[in-house]
């Protein structure tokens, strides 16, 4: 069993802008039914905003980190929260946990700049993160660096973490998910554009779009259809898209 097993939200009437948008403003009833859940759907359909919330309620620092990660004030971040935390509920089973790690491909660059600044002071933080600092690794091989050296146990909130990863390393990460989610060490939220990352099997799928939230499957999400119908005839699409 999972640790968080449900995200619950009443319909929202505080008169921000949280009320526009479609998947979020009538409320929501999510059951977590496995330690693997991914959020899927188009730029501005709430899953980030989702996300960002769950994160703040479980303590993390909404630049990316952990609990540990004093990221939200200091290194000139004052004061960002997130404006749907407060509406949110969250269940938990009796293992409710307080590790893990909230991470944002947007940020990374930023975090990985905060774990520069910690090492001045001790060096030693980069052993957590394959030795060296994130920026002297590409982007992808820092990514992976993050998820072999700090993933363990605990909850971990990933905003598209496919993001700077080529789909051998995409390989790699659904490796170090499936090695976690079978020892029960280990949870996963992650909001992703990815049709590789989403046919990890077993994973609970919902879909954000103007129709709410609904639960479905990969095959059934636009990201999967369409990449492989594109795949399929690449010269039609293309002929379409060029055509004067």
């Amino acid at each position: 069993m999972p640790f968080l097993t449900r995200i619950s939200l009443p319909p929202l009437k505080d008169g921000s802008y949280l009320q526009h948008i479609p998947s979020l403003n009538n409320g929501l009833q999510l059951k977590l039914e496995s330690n693997v859940t991914f959020f899927v759907g188009e730029n501005g359909s709430g899953k980030s905003t989702l996300l960002e919330a769950i994160a703040e309620q479980c303590g993390f620092s909404l630049r990316g980190g952990n609990r540990n990660h004093n990221f939200n004030v200091g290194y000139r971040f004052q004061g960002y929260e997130s404006a749907l935390a407060a509406h949110l509920q969250l269940t938990w089973n009796p293992r409710r946990v307080s590790e893990g790690f909230f991470m944002r491909a947007e940020s990374f660059f930023n975090f990985a700049s905060y774990i520069d600044e910690l090492a001045e002071d001790d060096s030693r933080i980069l052993s957590a993160y394959g030795g060296r600092s994130l920026h002297e690794q590409s982007h992808g091989e820092s990514f992976l660096a993050l998820f072999n050296n700090q993933f363990e146990s605990g909850i971990y909130i990933l905003d598209e973490p496919e993001a700077a990863l080529s789909p051998a390393r995409i390989l790699a990460f659904i490796s170090v998910i499936n090695q976690l989610d079978r020892s029960g060490r280990a949870q996963f939220i992650i909001a992703t554009h990815s049709p590789i990352l989403i046919c990890y099997p077993g994973a609970t799928i919902y879909q954000f779009d103007e129709d709410g939230v609904r639960e479905t499957t990969y095959r059934d999400t636009e990201h999967f259809t369409l990449t492989k119908s594109f795949l399929d005839n690449p010269e039609a699409y293309l002929r379409h898209l060029m055509e004067d």
